[in-house]
């Protein structure tokens, strides 16, 4: 089997994807305009897919999570740009850059509405890509 998609049940998913199409190179594959306020956003590559919507459900309080507990992560090539590029669109320092004795640099930031961001550049990639 292959993993379909993540969904993350926010407050303002429309605003919530705008934002990540915007800044983070994300598009909108699918989207309903009713009830939940669904968007299905793709990463550049089309590889991975984000179901966002406003359920019925509690919405997690992604500001108050430790970002270990959960995180969308980003791979960049520059991750003082990339993270200079996201705290001037809005997202807030959720920890320091740093580097993993892996030789994996990484940064931890949270987007507007609080979700944890990473930005990684691995030193060896995951999928060889």
């Amino acid at each position: 089997m292959d993993i379909e998609h993540i969904a993350l049940n926010v407050a303002d998913p429309v605003a919530l994807a705008d934002w990540y199409v915007r800044h983070l190179d994300m598009r909108i594959v699918r989207q309903v305009d009713t009830g939940p306020r669904t968007r299905f956003i793709a990463d550049r590559a089309g590889r991975v897919v984000l179901e966002v919507y406003r359920q019925q459900a509690p919405v997690p309080d992604y500001a108050a999570m430790d970002p270990m507990v959960l995180h969308v992560a980003f791979k960049v090539t520059d991750i003082a740009a990339a993270r200079r590029k996201l705290l001037d669109a809005g997202a807030t320092v959720a920890k320091d850059v740093h580097t993993t004795g892996d030789g994996d640099e990484m940064a931890f930031l949270r987007d507007p509405w609080g979700v944890p961001l990473q930005l990684v550049k691995r030193s060896v990639p995951l999928l060889g890509v």
